[in-house]
């Protein structure tokens, strides 16, 4: 296996679930050829007190704090895109990260139906075309850093609109762009993935628009195997994801894709070691040129 960068994990403490440091380490120890990861926004750890837009700062101070030996390498954090004010809060992230920050991410992730879980960071219909969150946008490339967000695909126009608009700006589409499975989506996977790859050709034709691949333990995905009774291996996984995953790789290029844990939320499908193995086999075909990019340098360029 290349070396590898994970470029997605979180850290947090809530709903009686602990995933740390320690616990990560504890992951990253069962994958030979870890490297370094970067943390993900999550809402753990906020400012309790001050203004509300500096609140999220408290994460990355909290990253910083919690990894003083900086084994994480990379902070994306959070700031509300659409308030005015919006450039300070960059620059406080950056500072509050110690050389670390890399980065936003502000999700978009909206669906009218009310079975499908709604951004935390409250996203509206429409929030990509908001003029407002556009100009925070353009204040993230500014400040030189990169865009990470988290939406359905339903949403992929809207992601393709903006990512024409600012083709300054380094745009991370989070889990695939996530083809639903769940609500008024349930029972119709392969119309689901019908439409996520129409829409997935026209993000991929954007050149600053780079794909994280992974995700795909999440109950929600389309792009999953079916719920079994016994504990998935990698060759299960490999079997059921591998198709639309190459897919994926071959429509963006490895050079423009990077595999990511998602790690606490996928360790619900299966451990940190067999995800990893997985997409060892998925792509172990590809050319080490590819399988390089895909496992960590297409991350370290990014970020």
């Amino acid at each position: 296996m290349a070396a590898i960068v994970d470029p997605h994990h979180h850290l947090w403490y809530r709903a009686g679930e602990r995933y740390l440091l320690a616990e990560l380490r504890r992951d990253l120890d069962t994958v030979p050829g870890i490297e370094t990861t970067v943390f993900i926004e999550c809402g753990w750890s906020y400012r309790t007190e001050g203004p509300e837009a500096f609140r999220p700062i408290g994460e990355t101070e909290a990253v910083v704090a919690a990894d003083p030996d900086a084994s994480i390498a990379g902070i994306v954090g959070h700031a509300d895109l659409r308030d005015p004010g919006v450039a300070d809060v960059l620059a406080a992230h950056v500072e509050a990260g110690a050389g670390r920050f890399r980065g936003i991410r502000h999700s978009a992730a909206f669906d009218e139906s009310p079975d499908i879980h709604r951004s935390r960071a409250g996203a509206v219909p429409g929030m990509l075309g908001d003029p407002a969150f556009r100009s925070g946008l353009a204040a993230v490339g500014a400040a030189g850093l990169s865009f990470d967000t988290y939406l359905y695909h339903p949403q992929l126009p809207e992601l393709t609109a903006l990512a024409r608009v600012h083709d300054d700006v380094v745009i991370v589409l989070d889990h695939l762009g996530t083809p639903l499975t769940a609500g008024p989506y349930a029972g119709r996977r392969d119309e689901v993935l019908a439409a996520w790859r129409t829409a997935m050709v026209d993000v991929a034709a954007c050149p600053n628009v780079v794909l994280k691949v992974g995700g795909v333990g999440m109950p929600w995905m389309a792009v999953r195997p079916p719920s079994a009774d016994t504990a998935e291996t990698a060759e299960s996984l490999a079997a059921a994801w591998g198709d639309d995953i190459r897919w994926c790789i071959e429509l963006f290029g490895a050079d423009r894709c990077m595999f990511e844990s998602n790690f606490p939320v996928d360790k619900a499908s299966c451990s940190y070691r067999t995800l990893w193995d997985a997409f060892a086999l998925i792509v172990s075909e590809a050319s080490a040129t590819d399988r390089a990019a895909l496992f960590g340098d297409t991350a370290r360029r990014v970020y």
